[in-house]
């Protein structure tokens, strides 16, 4: 990770647990934890500054959303879109706009709200959910559900991925459950394969789990554990990050993938006349594939698997948002006084390319020639992090302010640098 990638430390978990170090050795992905925050109707930690009421009705009222960034639903069910959507008149008459009327009787008579992709469209939380994701090293995406006093949206069930479920107004009870299913993957929801059934029963027991969360309070659980939720008195509003952790499946999915791509001999067709519902006839093939494979698998090598994963990496999220207007300008005209930094969550890896260097991470690849020592230097410190201001570096590099200013115009005009001031 590059040092410029994410605050130093673990800013973001350590709002979420009690203590990172504990958490990351003995409830990550083993166990559900419980973080609650003293004072939190005036404490920072209550995590206004993520999202409140007021800015969920900004939200729904003034931002044009569309589905399928919100949901609705009640007892358990989901309701049909058009329940809530409708076109936004001259200009802007596409079908699928939220109605900020007709979700205020639905909210009105019971219903959950829940604003999805938050980690796209609410700017606090796109900067807490990258950050987030950067510390864990598993991508992160937001949702919100707003839940009037006394009503329950979703039945007991549980999720494909890990959740922190962060509990910004008003009261939620929580009752959790053993999983049924440990560890469940993408492909294997509640819902399926029988499992509909089992999670009701387990329900119907004894829960390992039942808190209420306050304001500032944090509930972290792992895939598989059931839960539900009622709010108490008042509206609730609670933010649950889900972390799409990265497993061993997905190792073995790229060692297998990487190998078929190597054994070429895997592309001969099968007999005529074949039964492939004949093991006998299949043994010979199998035999063969057996041995291909194991021979294939054996060529991979560790940097060839790292670097298909670190490109799926760079393509489970996005780099922080740059604003287009501000970063033109700044590309066109690039001044010896500006301040430029680093863009986040870059994941910005450099390589050696015939006297320069070719810079890739989250849509960029840019190759930057260096024709002299003094350019290599300033490249390193514009892309180590922190903020620096192309006068100074063009003195502290012993290079023309030209050549500085040649280099950050490159770096900005590609997404690389942002001006720190706006």
């Amino acid at each position: 990770m590059n040092a410029a990638d994410g605050r130093a430390g673990a800013y973001a978990l350590a709002r979420l647990v009690d203590d990172p170090t504990e958490f990351a050795s003995r409830m990550w992905g083993r166990q559900h934890h419980v973080h609650h925050s003293s004072g939190a109707q005036t404490h920072p930690e209550a995590f206004a500054d993520l999202l409140d009421l007021a800015g969920v009705d900004e939200l729904l009222s003034t931002r044009g959303l569309r589905t399928p960034f919100l949901r609705v639903a009640k007892n358990g069910s989901t309701l049909p879109e058009r329940s809530f959507t409708a076109g936004g008149g001259v200009g802007a008459a596409i079908s699928d706009q939220i109605s900020d009327a007709r979700l205020a009787q639905l909210f009105e008579d019971g219903a959950t709200i829940v604003l999805q992709g938050l980690h796209r469209t609410w700017g606090p939380i796109v900067d807490f959910a990258a950050d987030l994701a950067t510390e864990l090293g598993h991508p992160v995406q937001a949702n919100a559900y707003i839940t009037p006093a006394q009503s329950q949206g979703f039945s007991a069930h549980y999720d494909v991925h890990d959740v922190f479920v962060l509990q910004l107004a008003g009261q939620k009870r929580w009752i959790i459950h053993e999983p049924v299913h440990p560890w469940p993957m993408r492909h294997e929801p509640w819902d399926t394969g029988g499992r509909k059934e089992q999670v009701a029963q387990a329900a119907a027991g004894e829960p390992v789990l039942d808190v209420v969360l306050e304001p500032g309070d944090c509930l972290y659980l792992p895939r598989g554990y059931l839960h539900a939720a009622k709010a108490l008195a008042g509206v609730s509003a609670h933010l649950t990050l889900g972390v799409h952790v990265w497993t061993q499946d997905h190792l073995a999915r790229a060692f297998t993938e990487l190998a078929l791509r190597q054994a070429d001999e895997l592309r001969r067709p099968l007999p005529l006349g074949v039964d492939v519902g004949d093991p006998a006839q299949l043994a010979p093939n199998i035999a063969a594939v057996r041995a291909a494979l194991h021979q294939a698998l054996d060529a991979v090598t560790d940097g060839q698997l790292a670097t298909l994963l670190d490109q799926r990496a760079d393509e489970s999220g996005r780099a922080a948002p740059v604003r287009p207007l501000v970063q033109a300008a700044a590309s066109r005209e690039p001044a010896l006084s500006e301040p430029m930094q680093l863009r986040r969550h870059l994941r910005l890896r450099r390589e050696l390319d015939d006297g320069g260097v070719r810079l890739r991470g989250r849509g960029v690849d840019e190759r930057v020639a260096l024709p002299t020592p003094g350019l290599r230097a300033a490249l390193d410190q514009l892309v180590d992090g922190g903020a620096h201001v192309p006068a100074a570096l063009a003195h502290a590099c012993q290079i023309g302010e030209d050549e500085v200013l040649g280099l950050t115009g490159q770096l900005l005009s590609a997404g690389i640098l942002v001006p720190t001031r706006t």
